[in-house]
């Protein structure tokens, strides 16, 4: 059957190039390998060598092609495949298209492999004798990252998944009456007709951190890759000379992840609602893990270059780092923390795959490094403890340590369901973590302080005690200010876990001044010896950065209102949120709050809210533009997108948890009661007393014209939680015509009316009191103020530039 208005040309492309990168790697997986069994100065060799080189030239350009084919389908709304309908839609920004990449798995699969053909020309270029053996490794991931592409069917099991598959081969549209067919029972064969749009991106990758984060992420992920390689292609060749090469890839696989990593943190704190940088989530701790284990790595590999010592660590540490990205691979993409995680990936049901994708690789590198583990050389005689290598490793085994436990953690999930357990997650999960990970934090502050005083295999006690003395000194001095004075009395979690975050202040501290000092004094400003106390400088300040801004981190949003708009749940405590009614100054502790005004922008689908800040204690006043994004087509309603007031000291960070708009009809009646001088009538939350009546105010003249006259009842309002509200129903009357003049208690969403005064003048008047949400609009804010914030993000720019002087001094000296 022919179906009108398919554009079936770019999927075909996309497909036929997807085998043939499939079959180019599996190509340039067994050539490279025949290569690296062959004597390099042979011409069978270079023979092999260069059909794999063609081979991977053949992928690398199947990938590339891949790639553009599936942007210029979503760019072009090409509805008609599947990947297009459900990641993006027509209203999206030009510049969150390749966002719908990330999205969808297929996207991230490709991502991962563009980044494993720029890193393999690197190889090919700079390797030399271990092109072909590490280039066997590369060009395997590669043809296992294809086979997550490929979407054929072998007999009855399906290999990977397409992103260039048809919808309408999907089943999607078999659930749409309107698009089936009734004569034939099967699709429409003008289906697209009838299909205006696409599903949409997710809001929360609607940020300019979604087209920037998951690009270096990936290149993260692969770039362990490289370590890994150098270490399997070691352990096949017996040997273990590929240390020094590995070196810079090491640090810089260490320093791009990290940064992925941190700009994933920073996505969070911009777009994600639950307040900060870092919740522990599964997904960000799968990603965590990896990095640790390769630092790790990293140190055992400088401590084997210098001593000849840790060379099985580093061989362990560069393949646990890989496959812990694998493993990662799998918790995120099978749908098994689909349960905790809030950006975890669904499950395609490629689980079987996934799985052999991870074995296909943990099985061969454990089990060769057993093999080889008693050929691989060591240095029978203990190291000193007065060594910098001795502590090094210690503060590798320490990180190693730490991923473990992070790791074991994240993968309950998975433990549940391998042995139909139902071990329940911690009802605070991030202090689960951080009651472990404060010591972390200390034992690592301290060794990076101490290290780099130390010199490698031993070190005399006198000159150690001599250089850091003073480092300690100081150290102690800027950490008890901080301490004493810093007002940080974390107490939530007890005096013990208060005294832990105080000791681990001191370490970051001592971590930044020692390495400084060893700056200036160690290698007398010399920066090219210095990457690496320039990458613990950061790193302490990382640690700072945390330490201060989580401990001190206050909620200045606390409800003085008595408005709830919500009830507690585990997300959200309404006594921790503000309601403001538009247009009404509201006091919220250190600042006077007013909601402004909102806009929505329909290109954005962004409903802008403008909040006044007014500072108490000075003439400080700015205002702040939190945001609701529309949610994409599956979903109703609106996500929030926080906003930031940032200082040099602190940040001011605000998003809506709520909010209300006066944009339906107001079918709420009112309901009449009569009312006396000093008598009570209730309303749903509290009561109201009438205390006198007034003619003609002069007061509220702005009422009433001149030529009228008025009667104006003074009535006061109390509320349940003890507010007071004035109001002053009443009507206007000129001639024979009657105007009644309603008075609005907006924070009681209430309308007071003055229906009739007795004839007499000493019976009841009525009014009338209508209750109703939609007589005003309101929102309701979570607002926190996060201290010495800006302590994280420059240590992250400090250590990323610490490991970039390093891969260059490295590279330079090769």
């Amino acid at each position: 059957m022919e179906y009108l208005g398919e554009h079936l040309l770019p999927g075909k492309i996309g497909q036929f190039f997807a085998v043939v990168s499939f079959v180019a790697s599996l190509v340039a997986t067994i050539a490279f390998f025949v290569a690296s069994k062959r004597q390099s100065i042979t011409s069978e060799h270079k023979s092999w060598l260069q059909l794999a080189r063609w081979a991977f030239f053949a992928e690398t350009v199947s990938v590339f092609i891949i790639f553009g084919t599936l942007y210029y389908i979503i760019s072009h709304h090409l509805f008609e495949y599947k990947y297009a309908w459900q990641h993006s839609d027509k209203s999206l920004q030009v510049e969150y298209l390749l966002s719908c990449f990330w999205e969808g798995q297929e996207g991230s699969f490709m991502l991962w492999s563009f980044w494993h053909c720029i890193l393999g020309w690197m190889l090919i270029w700079k390797a030399k004798d271990w092109e072909a053996g590490t280039m066997t490794v590369v060009s395997f991931a590669q043809f296992c990252l294809a086979s997550m592409l490929i979407g054929l069917y072998f007999f009855s099991a399906k290999l990977g998944s397409s992103p260039f598959s048809l919808l309408r081969n999907e089943g999607i549209l078999d659930n749409a009456p309107i698009m089936q067919d009734t004569v034939t029972g099967g699709i429409r064969a003008d289906y697209l007709t009838l299909m205006k749009d696409g599903r949409g991106l997710n809001t929360l990758l609607q940020n300019y951190w979604m087209v920037i984060h998951p690009p270096v992420l990936f290149l993260g992920f692969a770039s362990t890759t490289i370590p890994f390689a150098f270490a399997f292609a070691g352990l096949l060749k017996k040997d273990h000379t590929w240390i020094k090469p590995a070196l810079p890839w090491a640090s810089f696989s260490a320093g791009i992840l990290g940064l992925g990593i941190m700009m994933g943190a920073a996505w969070a704190y911009e777009s994600l609602s639950f307040g900060g940088y870092w919740a522990w989530d599964p997904v960000e701790n799968a990603s965590l893990v990896p990095w640790l284990v390769m630092i790790s790595g990293l140190h055992c590999n400088l401590i084997y270059k210098h001593t000849a010592y840790s060379l099985r660590s580093t061989y362990f540490f560069y393949i646990s780092a890989f496959i812990l990205i694998l493993y990662s691979t799998f918790l995120t993409r099978s749908g098994i923390l689909g349960d905790t995680s809030v950006h975890a990936f669904t499950d395609l049901g490629m689980n079987t795959q996934l799985l052999l994708f991870l074995l296909v690789f943990v099985i061969p590198a454990y089990t060769l490094y057993i093999v080889r583990y008693k050929s691989i050389p060591t240095i029978a005689k203990e190291e000193s403890t007065y060594s910098r290598e001795f502590w090094m490793f210690i503060g590798s085994l320490v990180f190693f340590l730490s991923g473990i436990l992070i790791i074991a953690k994240t993968s309950v999930p998975v433990y549940n369901k391998l042995f139909n357990a139902s071990i329940a997650p911690s009802e605070d999960p991030e202090f689960a973590y951080n009651r472990i990970q404060v010591f972390v934090a200390i034992v690592i502050g301290l060794l990076t302080a101490i290290t780099q005083y130390l010199k490698y295999k031993d070190t005399p006690k006198g000159f150690f005690t001599k250089k850091i003395l003073v480092p300690t000194a100081l150290s102690l001095l800027i950490s008890l200010a901080i301490s004493c004075f810093g007002n940080i009395n974390y107490d939530k979690h007890g005096i013990g876990f208060l005294g832990a975050v105080h000791v681990a202040i001191f370490s970051a501290v001592y971590s930044i001044v020692a390495n400084f000092s060893y700056i200036i004094i160690g290698v007398k400003g010399k920066l090219k010896f210095a990457a690496a106390s320039v990458a613990h400088v950061g790193f302490g300040l990382v640690l700072l950065g945390i330490l201060i801004s989580s401990s001190k981190k206050t909620v200045l949003s606390w409800n003085t209102t008595g408005v709830a708009t919500f009830k507690k749940d585990k997300k959200e405590d309404p006594a921790e949120n503000i309601t403001l009614f538009k247009g009404i100054v509201t006091d919220m502790g250190k600042y006077h709050v007013t909601y402004v005004q909102d806009t929505f922008n329909t290109k954005e689908r962004k409903r802008f809210f403008e909040v006044k800040f007014q500072s108490k204690s000075s003439n400080e006043q700015f205002a702040l533009y939190p945001d609701l994004i529309k949610n994409n087509k599956d979903m109703e309603g609106f996500a929030a997108n926080p906003a930031s007031k940032h200082y040099w000291y602190k940040d001011i960070f605000v998003y809506i948890s709520s909010f209300q708009e006066n944009n339906k009809a107001d079918t709420t009646t009112f309901q009449n009661k009569e009312i006396g001088l000093g008598d009570t009538t209730f309303y749903s939350n509290g009561f109201l007393v009438l205390h006198k009546v007034d003619k003609n105010p002069v007061e509220l003249q702005n009422k009433y014209t001149s030529d009228e006259q008025a009667v104006f009842l003074d009535i006061e309002v109390f509320s349940k939680e003890g507010k007071r509200y004035k109001a002053t129903p009443g009507f206007a009357l000129k001639g024979t015509a009657l105007r009644s003049i309603t008075d609005t208690v907006i924070s009681q969403s209430m309308v007071i009316a003055l229906n009739r005064v007795p004839t007499d003048g000493k019976g009841k008047f009525e009014i009338g009191v209508k209750e109703s949400a939609g007589i005003t609009d309101l929102i309701t804010l979570k607002v926190y103020e996060f201290p010495m914030i800006n302590l994280l993000w420059i240590g992250v720019i400090i250590t990323v530039l610490g490991f970039g002087m390093a891969v260059y001094q490295r590279v330079k000296a090769r």
